[in-house]
């Protein structure tokens, strides 16, 4: 038997606007420290030495909109060995979980999942090893076994479990309830009484023990999920689950699902844990929640980039592209990115949703994309943009193959600055260099590919009556993209 970590790599982030975008949420960003949170969830259970074995396949369970740059991170953290499960549209986490127990079942037979989100912080990785080996012998036996954390304030942003009794010489107890977001009074009780943790969402389970509680009590998902997968194609490490059979099934969280059902089912016979554990955790949900486990200076400041700070106490500031000086301030998110930027209160933090919603509205496109946007073969920064022009600064990785295509509407100009650049137009076939150029013409085949061993970075200057990312014909592309 092995343990089989399952990353959920789903959700948008809106509270963490400007960074977090719509198609690149919160688990793309490196928001503590130099790895991304998928990266750092990866790696959290990469020396994992307990009573089993780690599988060597990842199962990552992720939107297929951000597929390629989940797929990079995971290769650039060592990981190049990723069962990656594409979610044509988000259903929340139990048809997710139930997806790859399914994966896991076909795989591995019957594995212990350890089911973990991709957007958490864990700053003591030794102490959650300590508690998966704690559940573990419960999950192997057929429990369901869930993390709470022990609280040290009364917060009223989290969910909390409720215990029961510890099993005998075991750091293990009953899981008797699930409750929502308390008032402050209330979680100050929680807090006082010693018998409510903190839900962290991470979970512990024999993939057929989740089946048989998915099957009990939502049978539609289980059967919506499962009708997915045997129509799953697969292209390379990527699974990508039948679209018209996984947007049939209900959409659920794990807890709402399952887990807040055990306690209170007569027939099932599944029982339900609660391993506690202190291991610098946050779910990150919000500003306010990075700057609290964030470094500080001396003046209780965290800052990220080129930041000024003078007379500032208790702020988080964090700059993307520019200088950003603050002074006088306490109290203050500042984030700064080259198309969008934030100011608010710390108290404020959880209301960005607001912001968010109100630029959907109004059709920013600040909410979908960062200026820089990341494709499978490298990126592109939108620099400038006017009436009939854009200016992008593209980037393409050694390797990394364009499809071949053609615009209705706009004509194009490269200017190479740095590497080799091979360039289908039409029937010709050139290479370019450092200061080298072509002219790309309205409604010609062409492609763009970096042969080198080195980034191939290019100037592309577009004109034209419509410079939509939507005027693209793809006649041949490596990725399987039809669009965008």
């Amino acid at each position: 038997m092995l343990l089989q970590p399952v990353i959920l790599s789903g959700g948008s982030g809106t509270r963490l606007w400007p960074l977090s975008r719509e198609k690149h949420p919160k688990q793309l960003l490196a928001l503590i420290g130099e790895e991304t949170m998928l990266q750092a969830t990866a790696t959290r259970v990469r020396d994992f030495s307990g009573a089993v074995g780690v599988a060597e396949r990842m199962i990552v369970v992720c939107n297929e909109e951000y597929r390629f740059i989940t797929a990079e991170q995971l290769r650039v953290a060592g990981f190049n060995n990723c069962s990656l499960l594409l979610e044509p549209t988000g259903r929340n986490t139990a048809p997710a979980l139930t997806l790859a127990a399914l994966a896991a079942v076909t795989s591995d037979n019957d594995a212990v999942l350890l089911v973990m989100p991709a957007d958490h912080v864990i700053n003591d990785k030794q102490g959650f090893h300590q508690a998966i080996q704690d559940g573990l012998q419960q999950a192997i036996d057929g429990a369901m076994v869930t993390f709470g954390i022990v609280p040290d304030r009364p917060e009223t942003g989290y969910g909390y479990i409720q215990t029961g009794d510890v099993l005998p010489g075991q750091a293990v107890r009953e899981l008797q309830a699930f409750v929502e977001k308390p008032v402050l009074e209330v979680a100050q009780q929680y807090l006082d009484g010693g018998r409510h943790l903190w839900n962290s969402g991470i979970f512990m389970m024999r993939a057929t023990t989740w089946l048989k509680a998915i099957q009990h009590f939502h049978p539609a998902m289980h059967e919506a999920c499962k009708l997915a997968m045997d129509k799953a194609s697969i292209d390379s490490d990527f699974v990508r689950v039948d679209k018209e059979a996984f947007l049939s099934c209900p959409s659920d969280s794990i807890d709402y699902a399952v887990m807040e059902k055990l306690a209170k089912d007569q027939d099932l016979h599944i029982p339900g844990y609660v391993v506690p554990f202190n291991a610098g955790w946050s779910d990150v949900g919000a500003w306010d929640a990075v700057w609290q486990v964030s470094d500080k200076d001396e003046n209780g400041n965290t800052a990220h980039g080129d930041v000024l700070l003078e007379d500032s106490r208790n702020c988080l500031v964090i700059s993307d592209s520019r200088l950003v000086a603050c002074l006088g301030l306490e109290d203050v998110i500042v984030v700064e990115t080259p198309d969008a930027v934030l100011v608010t209160n710390k108290a404020n933090t959880q209301n960005i949703k607001r912001v968010v919603t109100r630029l959907k509205d109004e059709n920013y496109t600040q909410t979908d994309n960062h200026r820089k946007v990341y494709r499978p073969w490298g990126h592109y920064d939108s620099v400038d943009s006017g009436e009939h022009f854009q200016v992008k600064r593209i980037v393409v990785k050694p390797g990394g193959r364009l499809s071949m295509q053609m615009h209705h509407h706009r004509a194009e100009h490269w200017i190479v600055v740095s590497g080799t650049a091979l360039v289908t137009r039409g029937e010709e076939v050139m290479t370019l260099v450092a200061n080298q150029s072509t002219y790309i013409p309205l409604g010609v085949k062409h492609r763009l590919e970096n042969p080198g061993e080195t980034d191939l970075e290019l100037i592309e200057v577009q004109s034209g009556t419509y410079l939509g990312e939507d005027d693209i014909v793809r006649f041949d592309d490596i990725y399987g993209r039809v669009a965008g």
